[in-house]
């Protein structure tokens, strides 16, 4: 990764930590709602057993979901970008088409997820795990991954995103074959 490359990801870092710290109001567990703007609610599921729930389509952005049981949920087409998924456990659930733009899903259980077509730019993930996950026409550009989920999305990487025109190889930054990728980092 060049250095312009490598700071554009640390301002992307900050600015998505700052909307997530100062942009929305606390929310703590067991409250149902926090404010986007006046008038504006955002529901609130932390640390919340949500498992096999319908949010199709629903606009969740900005929500926080950190610490949510949500096996086998359905958030397909759902907004939520600039959301706090830390520590959440989605196992199994439909993700095709959400979008996850400058989310904090760090510690997150994507294995067996459908991830496909869902746009994940800014996306910090690191420490999670996307075993077995679908992820054909997803787009990672920016993402924030560990090196091994890297190396195995390459594996299986295939497909154009249809909301932001990339590649899935692309973003995923994979070279070649499926079996290579470029390093977030380079080694020291």
């Amino acid at each position: 990764m060049n250095f312009d490359r490598l700071i554009s990801r640390i301002i992307s870092f900050s600015l998505g930590l700052l909307i997530i710290l100062f942009g929305v109001n606390p929310v703590f567990a067991g409250a149902n709602v926090a404010t986007k703007g006046e008038g504006d609610e955002v529901p609130s599921y932390v640390r919340s057993d949500i498992t096999g729930f319908d949010f199709h389509g629903e606009d969740l952005h900005l929500s926080s979901i950190a610490g949510a049981v949500a096996r086998d949920a359905d958030f397909s087409n759902v907004d939520l970008h600039g959301t706090t998924l830390t520590l959440s456990d989605l196992k199994g659930s439909n993700l095709n088409g959400i979008d996850l733009t400058d989310t904090l899903s760090d510690r997150v259980n994507f294995q067996k997820t459908d991830l496909r077509n869902a746009v994940l730019v800014n996306m910090i993930a690191s420490g999670s795990s996307f075993a077995g996950a679908q992820i054909d026409g997803a787009d990672f550009t920016f993402a924030i991954l560990d090196s091994e989920d890297q190396r195995n999305l390459c594996k299986i990487a295939d497909g154009i995103n249809p909301t932001t025109g990339v590649s899935t190889r692309d973003s995923l930054e994979c070279k070649g074959d499926k079996d290579s990728y470029k390093p977030a980092m380079p080694a020291a």
